[in-house]
């Protein structure tokens, strides 16, 4: 078989054109239907057959079960969606990616799109180059669209000519008359193929190609897509490695699901697929197998002809291309099938069973054990990101785990204030300057995933809040500093051994307790999805308090000089304290003022 290096490169690169299609016309439409699909998710109900159709609906409009799966990982970590629910938006996420396979079987093999490809791009560059992100994000989509069928057609055309070395042909045949054996091969091959791809589109693309080339026969290509079924299971398994507890439980039952649903159409593959061949040969183009027959009474010569991207002039070629042609989408048409049924039976046997998936998924992937000094982020993760407008949700989640822990570093400081117990108060010192470490490196790791999250295909709108939510971590970060300081002054304090009055430690609670408003009243505004006029008059109104109060301080503490109820030097600590009290007013205002104009579920 005359098959160079260069010709694979050309297969490779026809697969990364499909691939890359795919993924520009996924991300477009994501980005088109970003806020819809947000609204969707975050309304769902614990009833089982909207959270199919809900998946159903996802995965059809974004044309990916993996994205679907790895945002339906992500909302189950950012604690969205409990693991009942994730459980039915992923069954219908797998029936949702079948409508790709229908799309790829009419437009591939019953009309050559190629022809268009250009003329769709050439719509979509000015699309791309328009200044309103919803034309930049259509002009994206035509041109995925445009560069999946320009691969699907370029692969088709690089795949190794097989019928012309029919001794490369039987060595692939020796392995498709082994009963179940050949079965259970062509499905880990499947399986293997998804894996590798990261795409299960891609795979039933491939397994098209190879069954209408005829490489393989029809009932393993059907045994492939099951195959594809288990592969595709992967990247939601990727994603969820370092999420959160009910994140990988989520991801683990969407492997559950798919591996029991082959199990059971492997049990009952032959009159499965006998079911499938004779709708499609009365309903429609005709019967799967026909390809295979047909092809068999031709010799290789007019198979060569009539599989080549050739003009053909003798009529006789031509009749038989077009034979070739119509029997080859029986075979996508019959694939497709399968793919649909297939889904959609195990959905609705499954379905009932949602119960006992929760069960063994939790029994499966255990809780670890809880330490709150622990670091760990709770709703963001290393792993893969989720969609990247979805993304600043789960980043907003954490934010408001940050401010919690900021906050619980106020309450240390108040028992610092007061403990006489030397031993007692270097606990809680040492407890203060641990949330200290562990508040910078929440500030770092919830900045790095941010600007992750700006590496990804973001609306302008998707941008601005970004930004607003970089500057509102690092005013966070800043709060901690404060109350950390203010623990340091009091450390110094009792090493100096000397003791506030009571009309200072009372000062200094008062102060204590404004500040605690305010952070109360920031966490209950950022947890808001519009900041409102009341919002801020709110935030401002409880910083003046904290600013008036720290200038009668002052004021105050001049004359208490003068009157000399305390040294200077014993005084140092005592206004330190207010000091950075007041500090830590202005940044919890500048927290709410940087969220101001933000609108993030």
């Amino acid at each position: 078989m005359d098959y160079s290096f260069l010709d694979f490169l050309k297969l490779v690169g026809s697969l990364g054109m499909f691939l890359y299609g795919m993924k520009t016309m996924s991300e477009g439409l994501q980005k088109v239907a970003g806020d819809k699909l947000r609204n969707i998710l975050a309304a769902m109900t614990s009833n089982r057959v909207a959270g199919v159709l809900t998946g159903f609906l996802i995965t059809a409009i974004i044309q990916s079960s993996s994205a679907t799966t790895v945002m339906v990982v992500s909302f189950v970590n950012a604690g969205l969606l409990s693991l009942t629910q994730s459980i039915g938006v992923i069954m219908g996420a797998n029936v949702g990616t079948t409508v790709t396979a229908w799309i790829i079987s009419f437009f591939g093999f019953k009309v050559d799109i190629s022809h268009f490809a250009l003329p769709l791009i050439g719509i979509c560059v000015p699309l791309m180059f328009s200044k309103k992100s919803q034309h930049k994000s259509l002009g994206e989509f035509i041109m995925g669209f445009a560069l999946l069928f320009l691969g699907l057609s370029f692969l088709k055309s690089s795949v190794p000519d097989l019928q012309s070395n029919p001794q490369a042909l039987s060595f692939i045949q020796n392995y498709t008359s082994m009963g179940y054996g050949s079965l259970l091969l062509f499905l880990l091959l499947g399986t293997a193929l998804t894996v590798i791809v990261q795409s299960s589109s891609a795979t039933v693309a491939i397994t098209l190609i190879m069954c209408v080339q005829r490489w393989i026969p029809f009932e393993m290509a059907l045994a492939m897509v099951l195959g594809e079924n288990i592969g595709t299971t992967i990247t939601a398994n990727l994603a969820a490695m370092s999420a959160n507890t009910s994140a990988k439980r989520a991801a683990l039952a969407h492997l559950i699901f798919n591996v029991f649903g082959v199990c059971w159409c492997m049990a009952l593959f032959y009159p499965f697929t006998r079911l499938i061949s004779y709708i499609v040969a009365t309903a429609g183009p005709g019967d799967p197998h026909e390809l295979m027959r047909f092809l068999d009474t031709l010799d290789t010569q007019d198979v060569a002809a009539i599989s080549s991207g050739e003009t053909l002039t003798d009529s006789r070629l031509i009749a038989l291309r077009e034979k070739m042609l119509s029997l080859q989408v029986s075979v996508s048409y019959g694939l497709s099938l399968f793919h649909t049924m297939f889904n959609i039976c195990n959905v609705c046997i499954m379905i009932w069973f949602t119960k006992i998936y929760v069960k063994i998924c939790t029994k499966l992937v255990k809780s670890p054990p809880k330490t709150e000094e622990d670091f760990q982020l709770k709703y963001i993760t290393a792993g893969l990101l989720s969609t990247s407008e979805l993304s600043l949700m789960q980043a907003k989640k954490e934010m408001l785990v940050y401010a919690e822990r900021t906050y619980r570093m106020l309450d240390m400081v108040k028992n610092a204030l007061n403990e006489q117990d030397e031993n007692k108060f270097l606990s809680i010192f040492n407890r203060l300057k641990k949330y200290e470490e562990i508040s910078d490196r929440m500030e770092i790791e919830i900045a790095d995933y941010l600007m992750r999250v700006l590496e990804g295909r973001l609306s302008a709108k998707g941008k601005t809040n970004l930004s607003a939510m970089l500057r509102a971590v690092s005013e966070i970060e800043s709060i901690g500093d404060s109350f950390y300081n203010m623990a340091r002054t009091l450390k110094r304090r009792n090493e100096a051994k000397i003791t506030f009055t009571d009309e200072q430690n009372k000062c200094v609670e008062h102060m204590l307790a404004l500040v605690d408003d305010a952070i109360v009243q920031m966490r209950v505004t950022m947890r808001k999805q519009i900041i409102s006029r009341d919002d801020m008059a709110l935030t401002h109104n409880l910083e003046t308090q904290i600013n008036s109060y720290r200038n009668m301080l002052k004021n105050k503490h001049i004359e208490s000089l003068d009157d000399r109820k305390y040294k200077y030097s014993d005084a140092v600590y005592y206004m330190d304290l207010i000091s950075e009290c007041e500090k830590a007013g202005d940044y919890i205002v500048n927290v709410i003022e940087a969220l101001e104009d933000t609108e993030i579920l």
